[in-house]
């Protein structure tokens, strides 16, 4: 005989004897595997229950190697075979094993026909033969558990047990009980049958003053645990026994009848064979709903996620705590005829035993029926697909012990009291499985990367893949291929995905059906605009509308379950997303209602954003660049508003935006608006340096390229070239970017364009002196600063002497490198340009460091720091706090040095700079290196070498070749010092380095 216990510890015997189980997941295995009865559990699902959300990559193979052990351990007492591997799990073989928890429910079942039949007696027993068998809380030592559920529910039933054994003892006049009842109340203090059994058992014991202390009692431990007074049972109980009506002796073993009707509905529709996922949320309603305060629970989500599988998979696995019935109803909540209060509180009660042709006429008289019929039983009442507050409120019972289980797209939050589950997409795991099971895991293991695509496409939304497994399931010659090519193609996808009377098209179009006009349109706006996520202000652009109603539509657009709230960008503006079906259709509708304002509505939002950035700009002027703001913009009232907002954190904003900014601006370009795109390019380049979003200006820039030539604008596309060649200067390709400022400056000269000239130029120069091509670095930038003098362009002037002066301090001619930065600082006071005086600032730090005069280099370097911080630039800022780290440690500071260096760090990590990674671990490396801290200095100009090694930068390889040397020396590694010593100073020669005089030998 194989025996299972749940009521109490886990355990299981074979011919009486214990099998050893494991520790606590194999319990876990064990009881989950029991609890389905025979039905296969899938792996995946096992896996949620022993780990939760963040299983080890090993979890399907530690479940094997458990599964593996209980098997020997049933194996070596005689009984091999209990646990059977399936293709999609495991499953007991239960056959004619003994369940204590079945066995509970069994014994109540019988009792409740022996007393209906033969009178309290025969209940009596076969209820004291059902308590026994609880040997402690159910799965002791596995509640903390995600099976903490399942526990609920069984301890539920025992108590339903419990309460019906006390009754029947009353029915028969026996009062031996008290001191198991007292404690049952103690346990359970809201329990309000149970309270009323021991007022009456105390009341017929001569002891009223103690049943009525007991009423007191309970109507303090209700108040005080759920804010409700005593239900209409107690009070009548606790009624009589202040009048003193209440009978002392029963009738002889009559039935007792809880209330006037007898039948026991058991309306649940079938859960789904192939249900997957959603373990949480599932868990979370079972217990809900199981536990002694099971209130109203809302299932809310958006139209196909599962909302109704979900709800009644969870009433089936609570059912058993309602052993007085389950009631369903379908409200209709989204079709055009939503089910009345009245017409399903007439089903509801020819579902409880009455006569139909008794029924009152009124929907008031049925409701206060249906609520009176409903005192003192356990019923699980469930309403899938509701539609609103007032339609549901009716269907609420008004006894404690019941519990509702409600399924809608709205969130329903009028209901007081109610828990809410919100449902999203499931997570790429379980769609996968849930396509799976569908489909069979053997025919996606054919094409796992096909299926792939088949759930990216479907948006993880379950109604999609169910659909797409239903498609694949009825067509077993259909290619997985073929579906995933079909459902890629954006514009075939919703036709794709219909079979039989499902579909996601109408699924969708349900929800929309109760929007206004105003958000109907939105939403198809940003269907067609098709950004990732967006802000208020997008929409409001769209809409040609205020922020403030921009979100009230938003709203209406949530509550709908058509748009998701997904948080707050840094100027603390609300951000939205679409889920990718919900914009094609939205696309589809607003291509048919609107189809000639939709382009108008992106440019206006690509007007917002230029007027944005344009106006962020001219806020804080950039030093480098030759941008002037593009003319021809309609400007979206509020933007000054807008970009004041943006100022404490651009970077952040920016890189929140950087999604949506590249995805309107292929969009922009996919319509026709080649102007709007360039224009926008040319704004978002008057801000690059406050980010290194290189992908995202790859891409716009990669749009302009095309754009501009449908513009023609031979300056416009002069000026998108050279914000290419700017984008490669940034991305370390120095020698692509050389070129194409040498193309762009040819353009200029062909236009007789001076200021296009002197940046192109300004740009050669740049590119030149990185890699190390120092002289012809000086000589280009020298062009560009006699132009920019013939333009009297102070920025201009400013930064190409603060280059050059730069460039010349490498090559050693101090005294020129002097005068072009002093000239370079006086030319940026004379414009204003704070940005540009501080990066003047820095770079006359480097020449006081470089010429040994520490305290002013320190000094300046601070001055940089603290503008830099000010205008809220944190990446160069780290340049001016490591200029200003660098002169300490060479002054003898090099603890205080420390910590700005690995703020410095930390600080170009986060802005993806390797350029200033590399010099800033260079440093790190020469201080731990004058530290004695050998290790530590290997680690740091390694990792400075690697970063060289993969960019064209070999005068600063050479520098740290250097570093290496003295590294080595310091190791008495004497012959790789000196061939790392006799490399570096080669290249310095080469590039004309003043390094190559400086270390004219190696020290000793």
């Amino acid at each position: 005989m194989l025996e299972f216990r749940l009521l109490g510890p886990v355990e299981a015997l074979v011919e009486g004897r214990s099998v050893p189980l494991g520790g606590l997941k194999p319990q876990v295995l064990l009881a989950a595997l029991v609890l389905e009865r025979g039905r296969v559990v899938p792996a995946n699902r096992l896996v949620e229950l022993l780990w939760g959300e963040e299983p080890p990559v090993s979890a399907r193979s530690l479940i094997q190697t458990y599964v593996s052990k209980l098997r020997k351990a049933f194996a070596d007492l005689g009984a091999p075979d209990v646990i059977v591997s399936k293709t999609q799990g495991y499953l007991v073989r239960l056959d004619d094993a003994r369940v204590d928890a079945d066995e509970l429910a069994g014994l109540l079942g019988k009792a409740r026909q022996q007393s209906q039949v033969h009178g309290h007696e025969p209940a009596a027993r076969l209820l004291g033969e059902a308590v026994a068998l609880s040997r402690g809380p159910a799965l002791s030592g596995l509640r903390d558990t995600l099976l903490s559920g399942e526990a609920r529910r069984l301890d539920e039933l025992l108590v339903t047990v419990q309460e019906e054994r006390f009754a029947a003892e009353l029915g028969l006049g026996r009062f031996d009980h008290l001191a198991e009842l007292t404690a049952a109340v103690a346990r359970q203090p809201v329990n309000e049958r149970l309270r009323g059994q021991l007022m009456v058992t105390l009341y017929r014991l001569g002891r009223q003053a103690d049943a009525l202390a007991c009423y007191r009692e309970g109507r303090d431990a209700l108040v005080d645990e759920l804010g409700v007074e005593p239900g209409a049972e107690l009070g009548t109980i606790h009624s009589a026994i202040l009048r003193g009506t209440l009978e002392l002796v029963p009738a002889d073993a009559a039935p007792v009848a809880r209330t006037a009707f007898a039948a026991v509905p058991a309306q649940l529709p079938a859960t789904l064979a192939d249900f997957t996922g959603r373990v949480r949320e599932l868990g979370e309603l079972v217990a809900a709903l199981c536990g002694e305060t099971s209130a109203v629970q809302i299932v809310a989500g958006p139209g196909g996620c599962g909302k109704s599988a979900l709800t009644v998979r969870a009433a089936h696995e609570a059912a058993r705590s309602f052993p007085d019935g389950q009631l369903y109803a379908e409200l209709r909540g989204t079709s055009g005829l939503p089910a009345t209060a009245g017409e399903v509180l007439g089903r509801f009660l020819t579902a409880l035993g009455m006569d139909p042709g008794q029924l009152p006429e009124s929907a008031q008289e049925r409701q206060e029926l249906y609520r009176t019929s409903l005192a003192g039983r356990r019923v699980l009442v469930v309403l899938d697909d509701a539609a609103s507050e007032e339609q549901v409120r009716p269907l609420l019972p008004g006894a404690a012990g019941c519990a509702v289980l409600i399924s809608s797209r709205d969130r329903l939050a009028g209901l007081a009291g109610a828990l809410f589950t919100e449902l999203d997409l499931v997570t790429p795991g379980e769609a996968y499985d849930m396509l799976a099971r569908i489909v069979g895991e053997a025919r996606l293991a054919e094409n796992v990367d096909s299926a792939h695509r088949i759930v990216d496409a479907c948006g993880r939304l379950p109604l999609a893949l169910r659909i797409a497994g239903a498609r694949l399931a009825s067509r077993r010659q259909l290619p997985l291929r073929v579906l995933a090519d079909r459902l890629t193609d954006e514009r075939r996808r919703l036709n794709e995905l219909s079979a039989g009377d499902l579909a996601v098209r109408s699924s969708i179009a349900l929800s929309c059906r109760a929007l206004d006009d105003q958000a109907r349109t939105a939403l198809g706006r940003m269907g067609h605009l098709g950004l990732p996520d967006f802000s208020t202000w997008v929409v409001s652009w769209l809409l040609e509308t205020s922020e403030a109603d921009a979100e009230k539509v938003l709203e209406v657009l949530v509550d709908a379950q058509l748009a998701t709230l997904s948080g707050a960008d840094a100027a603390g503006v609300l951000r939205y997303r679409l889920h990718d079906l919900v914009r094609l259709y939205a696309r589809e509708r607003a291509e048919a209602d609107e189809p000639d304002e939709l382009t108008a509505s992106i440019a206006r939002v690509l007007d917002g954003w230029i007027a944005l950035l344009s106006r962020t700009a001219v806020n804080s002027p950039p030093a480098e660049s030759t941008w002037r703001p593009a003319a021809g913009h309609r400007e979206p009232d509020g933007v000054t508003a807008m970009a004041e907002r943006l100022s404490d954190d651009l970077d952040a904003w920016l890189r929140g935006e950087e999604p949506a900014l590249a995805v309107a601006v292929e969009r922009a370009a996919a319509t026709g608006l080649h102007r709007h795109v360039c224009d926008f390019v040319s704004a978002h380049t008057a801000i690059e340096q406050v980010t290194n979003s290189y992908d995202l200006r790859d891409r716009i820039i990669g749009v302009a390229m095309t754009s501009v030539q449908h513009v023609g604008d031979p300056g416009l596309a002069a000026d998108v070239l050279a914000k290419l060649a700017r984008l490669r200067f940034s991305q370390d390709r120095f020698a692509e970017a050389r070129q194409l400022f040498g193309e762009a400056l040819g353009r200029y000269r062909d236009l007789h364009d001076v200021r296009g000239q002197a940046a192109a130029l300004a740009g050669m120069g740049l590119a030149c002196r990185e890699p190390g091509h120092l002289t012809e670095a000086v000589h280009f930038l020298s062009q560009a600063a006699t132009l920019s003098q013939a333009l009297d362009d102070q920025v201009g002037i400013g930064h190409v002497l603060r280059i050059r002066g730069s460039v010349r301090l490498e090559l050693g001619e101090y005294d020129e490198a002097r005068t072009d930065l002093e000239q370079s600082l006086a030319a940026y006071r004379r414009a204003g340009s704070r940005r540009g005086i501080a990066l003047s600032l820095r770079s006359l730090g480097l020449y006081h460091r470089a010429r040994g005069d520490y305290e002013t280099s320190m000094a300046v370097c601070a001055d940089a720091a603290t503008i830099f911080a000010e205008l809220g630039d944190d990446l160069m800022h780290s340049y001016a706090v490591r200029a200003h780290a660098k002169a300490q440690m060479r002054s003898g500071h090099s603890a205080e040095a420390l910590p700005r260096l690995e703020m410095a760090l930390a600080t170009v990590r986060a802005k993806d700079d390797r350029w200033g990674q590399a010099i800033t671990l260079r440093v790190l490396g020469q201080l731990h290196l004058a530290e004695g801290r050998l290790d530590l200095a290997q680690d740091c100009l390694d990792a400075a070498m690697s970063i060289w090694d993969a960019t064209e930068a070999p005068l600063w390889r050479a520098r740290t070749e250097y570093d290496l040397a003295l590294l080595h020396r310091s190791r008495g590694d004497t012959q790789a010092a000196d061939a790392a010593f006799t490399h570096a100073r080669s290249v310095f020669r080469a590039r004309g380095a003043r390094e190559y005089s400086e270390y004219a030998e190696l020290p000793v």
